[in-house]
């Protein structure tokens, strides 16, 4: 039976790589590599850079598979969201079928950790679920962007019997949590931090954490917002796109 691997390869760095994602890696004889329209090659280039470092004997393919667009005008959110999965099911299905062989291995590299708000454990889910593809999964997990952020500024995520609360831009949007002190923010493409009352809150903010473009900041929210919003905006034109998470962390007991 064909297997697939779904990798956390880590939040930038190559270090980060684990030695169970390197095994992994030195299993695969075919990696689909997911390429969005307009994209920087950036995280694409990653790849196949740790491909190369990692594996021994390097007789793997690669073969490229073009994401469908999403609708990220329409306020159905979840309806948007939903119908760009089973899009893009149909895509990894095919691919899969084309370029996987019985008893082949194939992988997905993940950036950061499958777990955390990644699609790709849910897409290949349902490519399971259509019944008309069978094939094994592996889950291998990797450093997360929220674990190299606090490792970065070498601080834990959560204080004495303290909970933490992982939550992106669009959920803060509603408030700060009420019932958290917490709060670890990723997907924020608004600055939503802006819209948080300041005075009370730290932020430990950083974008590209891992990579050689690595920018952080901490510091009372209210005196260091702007100074990020400026970094954020300096950035994307740079680049062409950022990746940021960030810690709003209560001074004051709630």
């Amino acid at each position: 039976m064909r297997k697939l691997f779904v990798i956390g390869i880590g939040a930038g760095d190559p270090d980060y790589v684990t030695v169970q994602a390197i095994k992994a890696l030195n299993e695969v004889d075919v990696f689909f590599v997911v390429e969005k329209s307009g994209e920087k090659h950036d995280l694409v280039d990653l790849r196949t850079k740790i491909c190369e470092r990692y594996i021994d004997e390097p007789s793997y393919r690669i073969v490229s598979v073009q994401d469908p667009e999403r609708d990220r005008t329409t306020p159905a959110y979840r309806e948007a969201v939903e119908d760009w999965r089973g899009r893009r099911a149909e895509v990894w299905e095919q691919a899969i079928r084309d370029e996987l062989e019985d008893g082949q291995r194939g992988a997905f590299l993940v950036w950061g950790d499958p777990a955390f708000y990644d699609s790709t454990l849910a897409v290949i889910d349902h490519v399971l679920a259509s019944g008309t593809l069978e094939f094994e999964y592996e889950v291998i997990p990797g450093i997360s962007s929220i674990q190299a952020l606090a490792a970065k500024h070498r601080i834990p995520l959560n204080r004495v019997g303290g909970s933490i609360h992982i939550t992106t831009g669009r959920r803060l949007a509603h408030g700060f949590p009420e019932d958290s002190d917490d709060v670890v923010v990723m997907l924020d493409a608004d600055c939503t931090f802006k819209r948080v009352a300041a005075g009370d809150v730290d932020i430990y903010w950083g974008a590209y954490v891992g990579t050689e473009d690595e920018r952080l900041v901490a510091g009372n929210l209210e005196d260091v917002m702007r100074e990020i919003e400026r970094i954020r905006t300096e950035e994307r034109e740079r680049k062409g796109w950022i990746m940021d998470t960030y810690l709003l962390r209560r001074t004051t007991d709630s």
